[in-house]
């Protein structure tokens, strides 16, 4: 494809996004549907699609639309590059520019950050100096991170195994279980050092975090699991852990990941959860540790999942808000008398984070603060927040 061809082709897939089809579902259709796309082309249409969608609002700006047309054309003046060598309608290119897409440019400071204007206030307030940062990183890609696997392998087993499928990589120095990988990360998951369980992906903040718990031999319990890959850390870090989800279709590739993994992981269903069904012995329904990785705007990783951004509103915020409290106050209850109460969001927002443990302290008394840990994407990975309390 030339280059003009493969921006034809993220114009009409952005055009199906902006229309309400979801990102992977309208690249699989167009992928689908271009059998003459190789794979180079199929990666460099993503990468089009994807920095216009983390870049959705100061594209939008200098292309004159919010439209995939004026995405794509923003995002060629962001490169400093002349739209018009490609919008000139020859042969599969789009065709040129007209008088009012010539005459675009110009952003308001928060356009030129992606910021939500309705959202700066919270995410200022939350960040302080690091907000204008935060910002221009989160229009950048997110690097790819591993986990290894120290139930199969160590960081140098891991680092040779990889290269030995031509990918690069190396430590990362925010978790000891982390690798950055810096060459060939689309061979990742058909490399033997992914299918033989040596590695998973997992960003490195919350590998970080992880790293921070009382895990070996704690009895744990996932609550909301969503894909596992938290669960799995854990149990490699030497937990005897539990997974539940309030939509357990979520959950449904954790059996093979954890037999890869080397690990074993019983899923649970909300109503065997609640009756206290994982022994006959009542105590056995508590658990040393209880990990509430919540639903939450998703802001520290917009790089990773840009659709998030552009879809959050106040309305939504504020059920998350509301979701996150009860998740808090239901899931406390099978901590056991000695136990931890783990709290976790990828989100940037202090009502996502701080506040809803000052929150919950108030409605629930009786739970000191062990720790509490912030991260944001200046320390390498996602934006991240844990609060760590026990029982007083």
């Amino acid at each position: 494809m030339t280059p003009g061809a493969r921006v034809a082709a993220a114009i009409g897939i952005l055009d199906q996004m902006l229309a309400g089809m979801p990102a992977e579902q309208a690249l699989t259709n167009w992928g689908r549907a271009s059998r003459y796309a190789g794979s180079g082309d199929r990666a460099g249409v993503r990468d089009l699609v994807f920095s216009a969608l983390r870049c959705r609002r100061s594209f939008a700006g200098l292309g004159g639309s919010d439209s995939g047309r004026g995405l794509m054309i923003g995002a060629m003046r962001a490169a400093g590059e002349d739209p018009a060598a490609v919008f000139n309608g020859v042969g599969h290119a789009p065709v040129g520019l007209t008088g009012s897409e010539l005459a675009a440019g110009g952003l308001s400071p928060m356009a030129a950050l992606d910021c939500p204007d309705w959202l700066a206030p919270a995410l200022r307030d939350s960040l302080g100096a690091d907000f204008a940062p935060v910002m221009r990183l989160l229009q950048q890609r997110a690097p790819v991170f591993l986990r290894v696997n120290l139930r199969r392998t160590d960081v140098t087993g891991a680092v040779a195994a990889l290269a030995a499928a031509g990918i690069a990589a190396g430590p990362h120095p925010l978790a000891r279980t982390a690798l950055e990988v810096t060459g060939n990360a689309r061979k990742i998951q058909g490399s033997q050092a992914y299918l033989g369980g040596l590695v998973e992906l997992q960003d490195v903040a919350s590998q970080a975090v992880l790293e921070r718990l009382p895990l070996a031999g704690a009895r744990v319990l996932d609550y909301c699991a969503g894909g596992g890959g938290k669960a799995l850390a854990m149990a490699a870090a030497g937990a005897e852990v539990w997974a539940h989800d309030a939509e357990p279709r979520r959950m449904q590739d954790l059996p093979a990941r954890a037999l890869r993994a080397g690990v074993s992981i019983p899923v649970l269903d909300t109503a065997a959860l609640r009756a206290g069904l994982l022994a006959a012995s009542p105590a056995a329904a508590t658990f040393d540790l209880v990990l509430l990785d919540v639903p939450c705007s998703g802001s520290g990783s917009w790089r990773r999942s840009p659709e998030g951004k552009w879809a959050l509103t106040p309305a939504r915020l504020a059920e998350l808000q509301r979701v996150q409290a009860e998740i808090l106050d239901l899931a406390s209850g099978y901590v056991g008398k000695l136990g931890y109460l783990v709290y976790t969001t990828c989100s940037l927002l202090q009502a996502e984070n701080a506040d809803q443990i000052a929150g919950f302290r108030d409605r629930q008394p009786g739970w000191r603060m062990v720790e509490t840990r912030r991260l944001t994407p200046l320390h390498g990975g996602d934006g991240f927040f844990m609060a760590h309390l026990t029982r007083e």
